[in-house]
């Protein structure tokens, strides 16, 4: 139980960086000053770890025994600017920590 919350952790964490990445730095750099190479190389990245996050997230669902609420949470989370984080943080104060 403890590794795949380690991992959801990880993959988490990767993809909540690449979400900002992407919008943060590679999207002002392609509108602001016309330079579109990093949204595709990013925005890639960040494809693959978020149906990475998504099939784990199932995968912890199912493997820990997490209720709807949290399955829920973290897919929300996967979409939101920094709702990851703020998941991590809640995740950690709770008995799967």
């Amino acid at each position: 139980m403890q590794a795949t919350l380690k991992w959801f952790r990880i993959i988490g964490f990767l993809e909540g960086t690449s979400l900002l990445l992407l919008l943060f730095l590679a999207m002002p750099l392609k509108y602001m000053m016309d330079i579109p190479i990093f949204v595709t190389y990013i925005g890639a990245i960040h494809g693959g770890l978020f149906v990475l996050y998504v099939i784990w997230t199932g995968y912890t669902t199912l493997k820990v025994g997490w209720g709807m609420k949290w399955a829920i949470l973290a897919l929300l989370a996967s979409v939101i600017p920094f709702g990851y984080y703020i998941l991590d943080m809640r995740l950690q104060k709770t008995e799967y920590a």
